[in-house]
């Protein structure tokens, strides 16, 4: 027995050996892609030193001699701290995935094989200016020296990724760069998926009860359109084609998560101190790191510093010594789907104004790890790319003999969006960012600028010229043999909406209408915001002049407008019913919390109890309304509307009908779907959160998800590489954190602000920013998540040019000279 014993004791420390050697052995191989920031490195290809000084939170300002040299910097600094996930945005863009992650990425590569981004991108390279292809090219060397450091020194592969998922890293291209912007083109257009339910919901739905499901912005009413049925014949409700709704790294967000943003400025005349003031936050889903990082560059036109993309060389939102520029979702409709008619006698061939015409056709091969590979037909129309029916729930919408084509701005083979983003950093008034801006092509984005005088709004990208007799207006399928659908060309940079320096002297935009003109100047039928704005307007319009810190109390309000408005509605017959109920009893826990959201004033405040009694019960009360009605389609509408609850509950239209459950024989009331709402919504409150209503915390179930888009399912792993946060704010506040409206955890904040800024021209210096993570993406560095307890609590970082500052607490001095 003793022997025994001591066998055990021998075999289970040789086991806590050799996993301790384990651990020791994957933190060296790991900790070896860890960069060094202190260092002298000589480079070929330089034309001056660069000197990389990283600041206390791991922001590079970058110095040389020539702009392609603070460029090449930038390349390198980007290579250093996001090498994975710049190689996962082009392998993304280029539907190349499944070469390193196997048949779960396969979907993903085929969708964007079949849009071909990556060819448009290469197509786009000599349609740049001479200063973006210098940008470009710089950049790209830039991180090329940095890939080829990690092969000469042995440095880890680059990242710890690399070592899970090994593949060559192939040299940066500047159509890689291109490829990136398109790329964040296809996460912010959600107008594809908009057409498709909106037909679904309409072969469904009465015209007036389609007008209370899916509303229109308030303001002036369209024409009528027809109904979809009778537009694109042999379409019956419910047609299934067994739809993909997404695969490993899906680059296309739900139309609820396709982009989002504040932006706010302040003339000198609305400014505390006569300076003129610009806030920033655009949004984006949650990732680690985040997409943003940030840095700061000193260009020959002057020093710039805010957030741009890894993999992209510029700053796309932040300031310079003379310009601040902001961005928010402009919502435009740059997509259309067009139904194509296959010609009976040859599949080949499709339906055109002048007769059947052959696709234009391309073989694609995808390599897929551990699998034989797949050969791909690419096939495109004169409408675009040729999309099949288990994407987008395109079969559902598309008749038997027809396919679905999309045509879409981003798709342009002369894209010069990058020589607009360049153009900025290097403009110095106002004007100067307008003429630059007018290269942008996609995605569509509102452009919030401030100089030292003066402030504008201007909507940026390619607007589509469709023809005014268009039979859907672009918002439904529509057929594209038919001339009327089809677009012919852009609209000029003129028609854009544009706003400077207005008399009240404040602009902004948080995804609400900003246009009233006609189509097909209309910019969208479809915005992201109906609620937020009227909280900004208050705010902006509450106070004669502003400060930074008036714009940060803007940016950081959790009172939700949208609360405030539709509680009294639908409680109005339940807050006083007679005697109190017995304790225990369903009716007792209702009158309680209603008690509670009477108190309440609206804050989403991580805090409280009462944002998620009202999330809850609103999201009840909406699947109540729909369910009836839209059976299976229901699911789609996993996120509230509230100008659908408003017009049911003042029954606008007679939309009081939705209240009425069809298979039932007594006819219910609104108040008795709320009660009954409010009841489910207690019970499924008790099932994940508890029974005491008062214990209850909003951030608990309103948790910021940054989750790494690999490894971030990995058992074990994840508790390292995932970083998830309580925090306050929600659906409809001007703090935005979209929730993901899908159980178990519809509440979780998928959808939020990665980056915040806040810029003062009377004190530039004085002027701020923030990011959601980190600036490195490798989870052991200690920059991997150290800025987002800042962010989460809403504090800040200074964003200041002053090289002093940022040598004063450098956490590290990079320095490339040249051969």
């Amino acid at each position: 027995m003793g022997t025994l014993f001591r066998w055990l004791v021998k075999i289970v420390s040789a086991l806590i050996v050799l996993a301790v050697v384990a651990v020791a052995l994957v933190y060296y191989l790991t900790s070896r892609s860890l960069p060094d920031y202190n260092k002298t490195m000589p480079v070929a290809g330089l034309t001056s030193e660069i000197e990389i000084i990283r600041d206390n939170n791991d922001v590079p300002h970058i110095f040389a001699g020539t702009d392609r040299d603070v460029f090449f910097g930038l390349g390198y600094a980007h290579a250093q701290d996001r090498l994975w996930q710049m190689t996962i945005l082009r392998r993304t863009a280029q539907g190349r995935l499944s070469e390193i992650f196997g048949a779960r990425t396969v979907e993903t590569d085929k969708l964007l094989r079949r849009l071909d981004l990556y060819t448009a991108a290469v197509q786009s390279v000599p349609s740049q200016d001479a200063r973006t292809l210098d940008a470009l090219e710089s950049y790209a060397a830039g991180v090329n020296a940095r890939i080829d450091e990690i092969n000469r020194d042995s440095l880890g592969r680059g990242a710890p990724e690399f070592f899970l998922f090994n593949a060559a890293i192939s040299p940066w291209q500047p159509a890689d760069s291109l490829a990136i912007i398109k790329l964040m083109g296809l996460q912010l257009s959600g107008h594809l998926q908009s057409e498709v339910l909106r037909a679904r919901a309409s072969l469904l739905l009465s015209p007036e009860r389609l007008a209370d499901l899916l509303p229109d912005m308030p303001g002036a009413p369209i024409a009528a359109l027809p109904d979809y049925a009778a537009l694109v014949p042999g379409v019956l409700p419910g047609q299934s084609g067994q739809p993909l709704r997404s695969a490993a790294l899906w680059p296309v967000p739900e139309p609820a998560l396709a982009g989002a943003s504040n932006a706010w400025a302040a003339a000198p005349h609305r400014s505390a101190s006569k300076g003129t003031l610009l806030a920033n936050d655009p949004h984006l889903g949650l990732t680690a790191p985040t997409i943003w990082y940030l840095a700061r560059l000193e260009l020959s036109s002057g020093g710039v510093i805010g957030a741009g993309i890894p993999g992209v060389p510029a700053i796309m939102v932040g300031r310079s010594e003379q310009l601040g520029w902001g961005l928010t979702s402009a919502y435009l409709d740059d997509q259309d789907l067009l139904i194509e008619e296959l010609n009976p006698d040859n599949t080949e061939e499709y339906r055109t104004p002048d007769g059947f015409k052959p696709f234009r056709t391309r073989k694609s091969i995808v390599e897929i790890k551990d699998a034989a590979p797949l050969t791909m037909t690419l096939r495109w129309s004169d409408n675009g790319p040729v999309l099949p029916g288990t994407q987008f729930d395109l079969a559902t919408v598309t008749p038997p003999g027809h396919v679905a084509a999309l045509s879409w701005t981003a798709l342009s083979p002369a894209d010069t969006s990058m020589r607009a983003a360049v153009g900025l950093m290097f403009a110095q008034d106002i004007p100067q960012a307008l003429e630059a801006s007018r290269s942008y092509v996609a995605p569509a984005q509102n452009l919030t600028l401030i100089d030292q005088t003066g402030i504008a709004m201007q909507v940026i990208g390619a607007m589509p010229a469709r023809d005014p007799a268009h039979q859907s207006k672009g918002r439904l399928p529509a057929l594209g043999w038919m001339p009327e659908n089809r677009w012919s060309g852009t609209l000029p940079y003129e028609d854009n909406p544009s706003f400077i320096n207005p008399e009240g002297g404040i602009v902004g935009n948080t995804n609400n209408r900003t246009t009233d003109a006609p189509f097909p100047r209309h910019v969208s039928f479809d915005w992201g915001d109906s609620q937020r704005v009227y909280r900004w307007e208050r705010m902006m319009q509450n106070r004669k002049v502003h400060t930074r810190d008036s714009f940060i109390e803007a940016q950081l309000d959790t009172v939700s407008v949208t609360a405030r408005t539709l509680l009294p509605l639908i409680g109005a017959d339940l807050w006083f019913t007679g005697e109190a109920a017995p304790e225990g009893t369903p009716a007792r826990r209702r009158q309680q919390a209603l008690d509670m959201l009477a108190a309440w004033n609206g804050e989403m405040n991580e805090h409280l109890p009462e944002p998620l009694i009202y999330a809850a019960w609103v999201r009840a009360l909406q699947k109540r309304l729909i369910s009836d009605d839209l059976g299976p389609l229901t699911g789609e509408f996993d996120h509230i509307e509230p100008l659908f609850i408003e017009r049911v509950f003042r029954d606008i239209d007679g939309a009081s009908a939705w209240c009425d459950v069809l298979r039932s024989a007594p006819i219910e009331t609104c108040s008795d779907v709320a009660r009954l709402a409010l009841d489910d919504a207690l019970v499924w409150i008790e099932e994940h959160h508890g029974t005491a209503l008062e214990s209850l915390r909003w951030g608990a179930a309103h948790t910021a998800t940054h989750d790494h888009p690999v490894l971030g399912q990995v058992p074990l792993l994840r508790y390292f590489v995932n970083i998830h946060q309580s925090t306050s704010g929600g659906d409809h506040t001007l703090q935005r954190g979209r929730t993901s409206g899908k159980d178990p955890a519809p509440f979780q904040n998928v959808h939020a602000a990665g980056y915040r800024g806040v810029y003062d021209f009377a004190d530039p210096d004085s002027s701020v920013f923030i990011s959601a993570t980190g600036q490195s993406g490798h989870f052991l560095s200690r920059h991997y998540e150290d800025l987002g307890q800042l962010w989460r609590r809403g504090e800040y970082i200074p964003m200041s040019l002053d090289v002093g500052l940022a040598r004063a607490a450098a956490v590290g001095i990079t320095r490339l000279t040249t051969q």
